[in-house]
């Protein structure tokens, strides 16, 4: 991980942001001696499908889901 102070991110900002996203390496922005912020390339996170893709067809359900619980959860 590249550590590089807020000063020098300031004035280096776009040469930074093409190292991370050439070397896929994370910088840690300082403030003196502080850690302030992280900078990483982007991730797409998974969508909710890819997530649970592996659970498809083995959840069973014995009642109808879509059944008042307001007995079960008078507070709601």
């Amino acid at each position: 991980m590249k550590i590089v102070d807020k000063n020098q991110l300031k004035a280096n900002l776009l040469e930074l942001l093409q190292f991370v996203e050439l070397e896929g390496e994370d910088i840690l922005v300082t403030d003196g001696s502080k850690p302030v912020v992280i900078i990483s390339q982007y991730e797409q996170s998974p969508t909710t499908e890819d997530l649970f893709k592996n659970m498809r067809g083995k959840v069973k359900y014995f009642e109808d889901l879509t059944t008042s619980t307001t007995e079960e959860w008078p507070e709601v």
